[in-house]
């Protein structure tokens, strides 16, 4: 059985508190956070503090908390030699405190408190100093039924980039794509079948293979129409942008071979 104590209530905290509650194999021995308030509700199921002081003994401690926190909590943590990881994607594996044991446990997945999420479908990227310490943290990724990729740090940073990517900035396009058709009061759930099929389609072929649209096949008429509709500036900048971004990764792509 792994002890793991968890140190922060944001949206990674949280959902790593309920996949480690459900898992046969962990224990969850403390929850601390700085507002005792927030985790208040789970005091009948996990051991919770908002002194720091009073940490017990574990085999892992995890650092949920912010990215420029991280060096100050593990700074504060009152022991030395335990293993203590970090789960953020940007922060640099020694940004811990020297005097433990130190590694990354780093969920590659968009976690938000309000949505459920099986950990199935969370890849952990773990890594860490010592090799001892990768096989305990493997054994706590499978224990709670994640898939595991061995990283450094070069490797995460990167991960974490494209992540912002492919999450985060594709989900400023739904959110001006929602603004989009509000304006003239069509309905943006008639998009989610494409969504889900655009989404689909890199499980089975190359984002470069996926690309359709009036970029790829240099449908300058199109562009011109859809640069009139928009209203905002700054989306007229971003279509641009992208188009541009297109249109310069398929310029080899004979126009005859492109898709609709």
């Amino acid at each position: 059985m792994i002890s793991v104590t968890l140190l922060g209530a944001g949206n990674v905290g949280t959902h790593l508190f309920k996949a480690i509650h459900k898992s046969k194999q962990v224990s969850l021995k403390q929850w601390y956070n700085r507002s005792i308030e927030s985790i208040s509700s789970y005091k009948n199921k996990v051991s919770i503090t908002d002194d720091i002081s009073t940490l017990e003994e574990a085999d892992v401690y995890i650092l949920t908390v912010s990215d420029d926190a991280i060096a100050d909590i593990s700074s504060q943590l009152p022991f030395e030699n335990r293993l203590v990881v970090h789960t953020a994607g940007s922060v640099n594996i020694h940004n811990l405190d020297k005097k433990h044991k130190r590694g990354v446990f780093y969920p590659m997945q968009s976690l938000s408190k309000s949505a459920e999420i099986d950990f199935k479908d969370v890849p952990i990227c773990i890594e860490t100093i010592d090799k001892a310490d990768y096989h305990l943290l493997k054994s706590l990724a499978l224990s709670l039924g994640c898939p595991v990729k061995k990283v450094n740090s070069d490797q995460r940073h990167v991960l974490h980039l494209a992540a912002v990517f492919v999450n985060n900035f594709t989900n400023q396009m739904y959110r001006i794509a929602h603004e989009i058709t509000e304006s003239e009061a069509t309905e943006f759930d008639l998009l989610k079948p494409l969504i889900m099929e655009t989404a689909r389609k890199v499980q089975d072929m190359s984002p470069y293979m996926a690309q359709t649209g009036p970029a790829m096949r240099g449908n300058l008429k199109t562009i011109k129409k859809h640069l009139a509709l928009l209203k905002k500036e700054q989306h007229k900048d971003i279509y641009n942008l992208i188009t541009q971004s297109i249109q310069d990764t398929h310029a080899s792509t004979p126009l005859s071979n492109r898709k609709s």
